[in-house]
């Protein structure tokens, strides 16, 4: 029983996250093996079917980067994950600091919880590969009613945010990834500007 338990750890590497189903592969009794190294401490189980190896520092065992996570949950790098913290950065008056986590992806919808941190998956068509400005300000309307802030001086910051913006970028952010409101609201944005700039 060590000697098989002792192949399997070969296999694994410190830092990594690996799904249940992916190291059957090099045990014929995974489940029992699996519990043996959880107990022993050289793994950690983070969900059902997911488990860590720790990567070990002298102040501790370094826990999965959300990345890590995420990417052994999906199976897949097809994903954006960001948060509601990331609206901050805009400065369209948003302050609060949330502890969620937001993964966009074409797979899976609901709240899981991962090596104790919540994560809020959400299945779509379209996300960008990586976050940008105009991307947060079209994502942060789709999400405005979820916030704690005052939403109506928020979305006037916000109208005052997206005028001073790439006008290019921003109408192919709001194309691609806004939701109906979004769309309209930019889209307004963007004529007014317009009419100023041509003086009608």
């Amino acid at each position: 029983m060590a000697n098989k338990t002792e192949q399997l750890k070969k296999h694994l590497k410190e830092g990594k996250t690996y799904r249940r189903a992916d190291l059957a592969q090099w045990s014929n009794a995974v489940d029992r093996h699996l519990n043996d190294l959880v107990k022993s401490g050289f793994l950690e189980k983070l969900s059902v079917g997911l488990y860590y190896v720790p990567k070990k520092t002298v102040f501790g065992n370094v826990p999965p980067e959300d990345e890590n996570l995420v990417r052994t949950f999906l199976k897949e790098d097809d994903f954006l994950l960001t948060s509601p913290n990331a609206y901050n950065s805009l400065g369209v008056g948003t302050t609060q600091l949330y502890n969620v986590r937001v993964v966009y992806n074409h797979k899976r919808h609901g709240e899981f919880e991962l090596g104790g941190r919540r994560f809020f998956f959400h299945a779509k068509h379209r996300f960008p590969k990586k976050v940008t400005q105009e991307f947060l300000l079209v994502d942060l309307v789709n999400n405005l009613e979820k916030l704690a802030e005052d939403n109506s001086q928020v979305l006037k910051n916000v109208q005052a945010k997206a005028a001073t913006m790439d006008v290019k970028r921003l109408k192919q952010a709001a194309s691609l990834y806004g939701n109906a409101k979004a769309k309209a609201l930019f889209s307004s944005v963007m004529q007014t500007n317009t009419n100023a700039l041509y003086g009608s």
